[in-house]
């Protein structure tokens, strides 16, 4: 699990301070570390009590212990700069030891660290053949291990890694300058550059990387001053205030500095790097000798020349602030979010992926403003940040949804929803918020970066849909229909462009004459190969997306061409009946596109109907109620489609002056079938005939259903009976015959 770095500082991880809190404590008394690996716990205990009391190079030994292979990998995940590893051979297998070499130099590639291969059953690992096939830097049998050979083997080894640390820090250092100053191209500049800049001072100076570098970015008198690199024993300090930091004397020799605006050298050397618009860093190394007059010169140029740096590096720093980063909430944005996703695919078991969705935020920022919106965000951030831990990672990736990255047991629906268990006290108003949660076990997906993204996107649609408030982990079945519904959407995108979608008529009869009063249009969809897509497999999709406002239009123009052509042919009385979408209605060019449709193909509005289905009509009554008295307006008749099927009040459908009930098919197969397919039937008439309401049934398959819905008192239909849904050609010749 990779931990998401700080806002400003995303390549040195936070350390912990150093243990001794002296002030004037000196790097000579840090420790060297030691890590033993063997199974056997008798060899852990006499190592310690054999090098008790002793010191190389004049600093003390501190030893960590693993009793297995496998432990020892766990260690190494989180023990940072360990000097000597003293390896067992057989452990839990015969080569446990031997293949933690290989984990050790070609995976975590840790080339200083020395490795003393130190076994007890030596014809497990030849000492030949051993020290030619690995990468160790020692070989000893446990029985020659003397406390004073032991001693003499710590001793070179720990001289050989000092040597080889020195020579990676003159050429880290050198690697950073070069790459902050000419190439700003690379994430994370600042720190890298700031890092650089205290090793080569180091390297100049001839000592060990020792020391920090401080900055103040905003440019303000007074702006707070951060530590943005530091080395050695100042690790532990890395993004914290300078005004936090408890050494006193290194907190008050970088306070000089930037005061006094320029470099000191007693007690200690402090560079000063002026950047202009009040921003400036100043630089701690801790040389351990007085500077003669060549040094400081030597030192104010190197100040002089790396100051440009400082400041491009700045300015870089902060453009990449803005793109990865979101301003209001100080937390990664989608971007660097995404790459974090990329980073923890390397080792996916056991972290789990999460949208967090905050429920109905808009109408926060509709009732008390933007904000008080803004607020309301921090307030959750803080929460989340105090309840999952420091180890998860969050980033702001939508308006009101954060991704969440961590391990199973944090990232989980149980602690999700905990953190909007209690309400929000946000500007002295208190709220009750919920979140709705999609979640993806990463060890369980195949999908990289935005690709999770996605597929966690897709199960926070599926709880949503199924309550909000609730969670939903993603599923392969899931990923599969999303797949097929966006390989729908996107076929049907190219259909319309292709025209391989048209329209039907299907015949609405006059029940006891059978003659013929109007039709219906209908909606197909041929695809290049043949095949016919289902509407309610596309229809929906064409909603969701937006193509149903391009689509209804050519619906709609192709339906009154159709009817001008009839009304030509002598059908002067002739219906046209046009579904309508929710999605059309909320349009705001709807009321124009009907009106230009009825004027370019030269028909009027009261031979087209508009059908509306029953739950459309009870979803947003009042924008319904306004758009139908415009449409009426225009001329057009409304029925309310699949009438029975939904929840609406009387009181509803009486405001909405609509014209015309179409009883749903259901109920007319179901009316001689059950008492209650009957008694909606002939409640949908009665309630039809009490309005003022035309009725009219769907899905008439029967002569006998035909018969026993004149029988209720239905006086219209349309339905197989009497005629399949037809192309225009064969709706015309029909009507002819």
């Amino acid at each position: 699990m990779q931990e998401l770095p700080a806002a400003d500082d995303d390549l040195l991880e936070l350390l912990d301070e150093p243990e001794h809190g002296d002030a004037e404590r000196c790097s000579h008394d840090r420790p060297w570390r030691v890590l033993i690996v063997d199974d056997d716990g008798d060899v852990h205990k006499a190592t310690e009590l054999a090098m008790q009391g002793l010191t190389v190079e004049g600093q003390p030994l501190v030893f960590l212990h693993a009793s297995s292979a496998a432990q020892a990998r766990q260690l190494l995940a989180s023990e940072g700069d360990l000097a000597v590893v003293l390896l067992d051979v057989v452990m839990e297998s015969e080569d446990a030891g031997l293949q933690l070499v290989h984990h050790i130099r070609d995976e975590l590639r840790l080339n200083a660290v020395r490795i003393v291969l130190r076994t007890g059953q030596p014809g497990y690992a030849p000492e030949i053949e051993t020290v030619q096939a690995y990468d160790i830097n020692d070989y000893k049998t446990k029985s020659e291990l003397t406390r004073t050979r032991l001693y003499t083997v710590l001793t070179a080894a720990v001289r050989s890694y000092r040597q080889i640390r020195a020579l990676e820090a003159n050429r880290r250092g050198l690697e950073m300058i070069v790459e902050s100053s000419t190439a700003l191209s690379r994430m994370r500049g600042l720190s890298r550059f700031a890092e650089g800049v205290v090793t080569q001072l180091c390297a100049l100076l001839g000592i060990l990387p020792e020391g920090l570098v401080c900055a103040q970015l905003s440019g303000e008198t007074g702006g707070e001053v951060r530590i943005v690199a530091a080395a050695g024993q100042y690790s532990g300090l890395i993004d914290r205030p300078l005004a936090q930091v408890q050494i006193a004397a290194v907190r008050e020799r970088l306070e000089r500095c930037l005061a006094r605006r320029e470099n000191i050298y007693d007690d200690g050397t402090c560079l000063y790097f002026g950047m202009g618009q009040g921003r400036a860093m100043a630089a701690l190394v801790d040389v351990g000798r007085e500077l003669d007059e060549l040094d400081q010169q030597l030192l104010r140029a190197f100040c002089s020349n790396i100051a440009v740096g400082f400041e491009n590096v700045v300015l870089y720093s902060q453009l990449l602030d803005q793109a990865y980063n979101d301003p209001l909430l100080r937390l990664p944005n989608r971007n660097r979010f995404v790459e974090l996703l990329d980073k923890n695919l390397k080792d996916p078991q056991g972290v789990t992926l999460a949208l967090v969705d905050i429920d109905d935020f808009s109408d926060i920022n509709d009732a008390f403003g933007h904000h008080f919106g803004d607020q309301v965000l921090q307030a959750v951030v803080q929460r989340m940040s105090e309840m999952l831990g420091l180890d998860t990672a969050m980033a702001r990736v939508g308006a009101d949804t954060f991704g969440v990255l961590g391990e199973h047991a944090t990232v989980c629906p149980e602690r999700v929803q905990a953190v909007f268990a209690e309400s929000f006290v946000v500007a002295g108003e208190r709220l009750q918020l919920s979140a709705t949660t999609g979640l993806v076990r990463l060890g369980e997906s195949t999908a990289v970066g935005s690709e999770l993204l996605l597929d966690a996107q897709i199960a926070l649609k599926r709880a949503k849909q199924r309550q909000r408030g609730s969670s939903q982990y993603f599923s392969a079945a899931m990923g599969s229909d999303a797949r097929e519904r966006f390989k729908l959407l996107k076929g049907l995108r190219t259909g319309f462009e292709e025209s391989r979608l048209f329209v039907v008529y299907q015949p609405q009869v006059d029940l006891e004459s059978r003659r013929v009063i109007g039709a219906e249009a209908l909606l197909r969809w041929r695809t290049d190969e043949g095949h016919y897509i289902a509407p309610d497999q596309f229809i929906p999709l064409a909603e969701q997306s937006g193509l149903i406002i391009p689509i209804g239009e050519f619906v709609m123009r192709t339906a009154c061409h159709q009817l001008r052509k009839l009304q030509a042919q002598g059908h002067a009385h002739f219906r046209m009946a046009v579904n309508i979408s929710m999605a059309q209605f909320r349009h705001p060019g709807f009321l124009d596109m009907l009106a230009r449709a009825l004027e370019d193909c030269g028909v009027s509005g009261q031979n087209i109907e508009l059908e509306i289905t029953e739950s459309m009509a009870m979803e947003d009554a009042e924008l319904v109620q306004r758009v139908l008295a415009d449409i009426k307006h225009l001329g057009f008749s409304v029925a309310i489609d699949d009438f029975g099927t939904g929840f609406s009040s009387l009181s509803q459908l009486r405001q909405l002056h609509v014209d015309r009930l179409k009883i749903d098919r259901a109920f007319v197969q179901e009316a001689q079938a059950s008492s209650a397919g009957s008694t909606i039937a002939q409640m949908v008439v009665n309630l039809g005939h009490g309005l003022g309401l035309a009725v009219i049934a769907e899905g008439i398959e029967t002569e006998a259903q035909r018969q026993y819905l004149m029988a209720l008192g239905c006086r219209e239909g349309q339905g197989w009976l009497f005629a399949k849904p037809l192309p225009a050609d064969e709706l015309e010749a029909w009507m002819t015959r």
